[in-house]
């Protein structure tokens, strides 16, 4: 991410204070090699704000030059350049200034090699720090490409999961209404209807959104009434939701996969009325939500009613979580159930 404005002014105050303690040490020790204050404050002044100008050019021009490693010495070349181009300046602009220039030529001259060191020793401070700044603010930048990438890589997932889940059942509505028209018209108009406010439904909720459970449920209702339409008295339901949990959060769209696997799996293999169960309720900070249904071991095993429905919730599960444990398939006594776990996580995380 981009330095916050508020980081950028901090380094700056540190910047500017860091300067001013500089320049005000430079003419205490210049005033203690008994030197008027006058000629001390003059000399500090002139001396530390064309270093700072030399330091402001560095730091600018590594704004627009990211020296690599094997680079590093070309770097140290353009700081003695610039350290003796300040010596001259400085030397320029104090024989401008002072108005006893000659008399403190020998000064300048015995002081040169320390006044040198120790600009060349500032500016390759603030060399440092230029390129680690820069370095990392461009890491900051990388890793927020990085998540933005990833971001719409998960999205474009959830989006493929969604639309290779939905023409399976569209295939089947309209196959069946199509059998309806001329037998039952009524049952046909009204199922197109259902169909209609369903798909209406799918378009306008996002993989990534999260609903109240209520909500879902109502959502998950068109479906039902779809599927009774197609199978008849074949099909029942039962669904059993505490308070609490139709108040919890849940991703949208996630119940009509378990579902349609659950009916898929129970109706395709047995004779006769088939119950599917719905059960959601409050677990300390989890929305837990149980689907089971029948099936015959005759003709259907366990991990045939694992089907892409159920695999595509459990991907979708990892890629809001980052979990593997939030599906737990489980066949006992002929009745095969689905537990998903849904952890309610804050407001701001709530999306992909």
């Amino acid at each position: 991410m981009p330095v916050s404005l508020f980081s950028v002014r901090r380094f700056l105050f540190v910047f500017i204070i860091a300067w001013l303690i500089l320049m005000t040490d430079h003419a205490l020790l210049l005033h203690w090699f008994d030197l008027s204050w006058e000629t001390a404050i003059i000399d500090s002044v002139i001396s530390n704000i064309s270093l700072l100008l030399f330091c402001l050019l560095v730091m600018n021009t590594f704004r627009y030059y990211a020296p690599g490693i094997d680079q590093y010495i070309n770097v140290l070349g353009m700081c003695v350049v610039f350290t003796i181009l300040w010596v001259l300046l400085t030397k320029w602009l104090l024989g401008l200034v002072l108005n006893d220039y000659e008399n403190y030529m020998p000064f300048l001259k015995r002081s040169v090699m320390i006044r040198s060191s120790i600009a060349f020793l500032i500016m390759g401070i603030v060399t440092m720090i230029s390129i680690i700044w820069l370095n990392w603010q461009e890491q900051q930048n990388s890793d927020k490409r990085k998540s933005d990438a990833e971001k719409l890589t998960k999205e474009a997932e959830l989006f493929k999961l969604r639309q290779q889940l939905q023409p399976h059942f569209l295939f089947n509505s309209l196959n069946s209404i199509n059998a309806l028209i001329g037998i039952r018209p009524e049952e046909a108009r009204k199922m197109v209807q259902q169909l209609s406010d369903f798909l209406r439904g799918t378009i306008k909720k996002e993989e990534t959104q999260w609903v109240n459970l209520q909500e879902e449920m109502q959502y998950l209702q068109l479906y039902l009434d779809i599927e009774k339409v197609r199978f008849g008295n074949r099909l029942a339901t039962v669904i059993e939701s505490d308070e609490a949990s139709l108040q919890m959060k849940v991703p949208a769209l996630l119940l009509q996969p378990i579902v349609e696997n659950a009916i898929k799996f129970g109706l395709y293999d047995t004779t006769g009325e088939t119950v599917i169960r719905l059960q959601t309720n409050k677990r300390e900070n989890e929305l837990i939500i149980q689907v089971s249904n029948p099936f015959d071991p005759e003709t259907s095993s366990p991990k045939q009613g694992i089907g892409f429905g159920l695999k595509s919730v459990q991907r979708r599960l990892y890629l809001l979580f980052a979990r593997n444990d939030l599906q737990i398939p489980e066949a006992k006594d002929n009745i095969f159930t689905t537990l998903i776990k849904i952890p309610q996580v804050p407001d701001t995380a709530k999306s992909v």
